[in-house]
């Protein structure tokens, strides 16, 4: 997501209540622990019905408690009960619920409420700094900025959690530099589903510790990641490039992504302009802003090329020379450039303020049934030509944004179960709708007729932050990997406690 990006997506969109569309879980039974464990379950109305929804808010999932824990000791003291005694019940971690089709959720077990732990600690020499799973990487950026550091490797969206991020990817713009934030953590602790804690990291249980990287929650609660550190840009040069041509838009995001540290850009993404959506020309001069419009009337599709360069001090050589390649070497249409100044923290940032705005007008809490996907290099004209041409620019009209861009494959790590596409350089396809009560079924067709027509045509993808309901479908996405990431399942959470709402065991 970038600026504005959320507010094009949504502003749109005609709210109705959750009821009326959100498809339910079956009745809850009550938790009762044993007071000897010191654990409180919150079980009034209220937080239960923000536990029973998430972002995606096409769900609702109802637990029987949540427990918003003062220390790790009580995760563990939860789970160690639960794997251990006579009543057994699922457990959820959850932070800001940031899922779209009830992942972070459980029926009538007990969600835990990960933002009740949140601290950050930066080492003395500043290589690292340690934080507990439930903190917010825009809290992280805050913490270790004003002491001249920062991680090296962001999502779109900063007010998600460090543990919810690492079981997932972490994924956006930098990690065709820097790989995911899975590739850049040093050392884990981990609660288990057997209800033991332990530390982790390549050298010390590096079966636990590669298995909950990219492990949708499966293994164990993430309560302490030690993530790397590096300086801290104090400005970014923030440009947007106008393309009408398909594969100018792609060869120049994969001549970015392929340059060194020192003579590139820090951070590539792309985005899709479609005649059938809303046109966001914000970025633009007042004066530019009605020629950007035409150019998608005239074209069907404009292609946003977006990057941006980290800097100290703008006088730099390098710094100078990366601007003079993006203003004169690019094919991008001439005269359709723009550049915003801003600083490190506001870039990084940048969706929050969208978010305020959404939330004043009452139009963030809608669903949200996105498609996030990675598609291989060798295959992304046959996607776009299918897909975008085919399919969404056929609809009707569209209601969210495409976001489009190339990342490196040997920036991760093949040990960890995250799943991408077997090729050195494969390409994000972010599909972020978003739908009213009346067109949410209308919306997750669309993405259903996308999924049949990759499988039809060969185009090996891989989905993200995704939502198989059948076991053979989670089989195939792990491929050669569903072997290790069942055996690590029986040998840290052998009674299937944890993470239940990704329907995987």
């Amino acid at each position: 997501m970038a600026n504005l990006r959320l507010m094009i997506t949504l502003i749109t969109v005609l709210v109705y209540l959750l009821p009326s569309f959100a498809k339910s879980s079956e009745s809850t039974k009550v938790i009762t622990l044993p007071k000897s464990l010191n654990l409180t379950l919150l079980t009034d109305p209220s937080t239960i019905s923000t536990a029973s929804h998430d972002y995606g808010n096409v769900t609702t999932v109802t637990p029987g408690g949540v427990l918003c824990p003062s220390s790790s000791a009580e995760i563990f003291r939860l789970l160690r009960y639960a794997a251990n005694g006579e009543t057994i019940f699922q457990v959820a971690a959850r932070s800001q619920g940031h899922s779209l089709n009830g992942q972070a959720s459980v029926s009538g077990g007990v969600v835990i409420n990960m933002t009740c732990l949140a601290d950050i600690t930066v080492s003395e020499d500043k290589e690292y700094a340690d934080v507990a799973g439930g903190t917010l990487w825009v809290d992280v950026l805050r913490e270790t900025a004003e002491q001249g550091v920062s991680p090296v490797s962001w999502t779109d969206y900063l007010h998600i959690s460090v543990g919810g991020t690492l079981s997932n990817a972490g994924i956006g713009g930098q990690m065709f530099r820097n790989g995911p934030q899975i590739s850049n953590v040093l050392e884990l602790d981990v609660i288990t589903g057997k209800g033991e804690t332990l530390a982790c990291s390549p050298q010390l249980n590096p079966e636990l510790f590669y298995g909950v990287l990219g492990g949708l929650g499966q293994f164990g609660i993430i309560s302490r990641a030690r993530i790397v550190l590096n300086h801290a840009p104090k400005r970014a040069k923030w440009f947007k490039m106008l393309y009408s041509d398909f594969t100018a838009f792609t060869k120049d995001q994969e001549s970015l992504i392929s340059m060194n540290n020192d003579t590139g850009v820090d951070y590539v993404e792309g985005q899709l302009l479609m005649s059938n959506g809303i046109v966001d020309t914000s970025f633009f001069p007042p004066s530019d802003q009605s020629k950007v419009a035409d150019l998608v009337k005239n074209h069907s599709i404009i292609y946003v090329l977006e990057v941006a360069k980290y800097y100290d001090d703008p006088t730099v050589p390098t710094t100078v020379q990366v601007i003079d390649k993006l203003t004169k070497t690019l094919s991008y249409l001439s005269g359709f450039i723009s550049m915003h100044d801003v600083s490190y923290f506001d870039f990084l940032n940048r969706v929050q303020v969208e978010e305020d705005k959404l939330r004043s007008l009452a139009l963030w809490e809608v669903p949200h049934p996105w498609l996030n996907l990675y598609v291989p290099k060798t295959q992304i004209l046959d996607f776009h030509n299918g897909v975008v041409k085919d399919i969404l620019l056929k609809q009707n009209s569209t209601s969210g944004v495409a976001l489009f861009y190339p990342t490196n494959r040997n920036k991760w790590d093949n040990r960890m179960s995250a799943m991408i596409p077997d090729e050195d350089i494969f390409y994000v396809v972010g599909l972020l709708q978003s739908a009213s009560s009346q067109n949410v079924q209308e919306v997750e067709s669309v993405n259903e007729a996308i999924i049949r027509f990759c499988k039809d045509s060969g185009i090996k993808i891989k989905q993200y932050l995704m939502h198989f309901t059948r076991k053979e479908d989670w089989v195939e996405h792990f491929g050669s990997k569903w072997g290790a990431f069942s055996k690590r399942k029986d040998l840290f959470d052998p009674k299937k406690l944890l993470s239940p709402g990704q329907d995987i065991f």
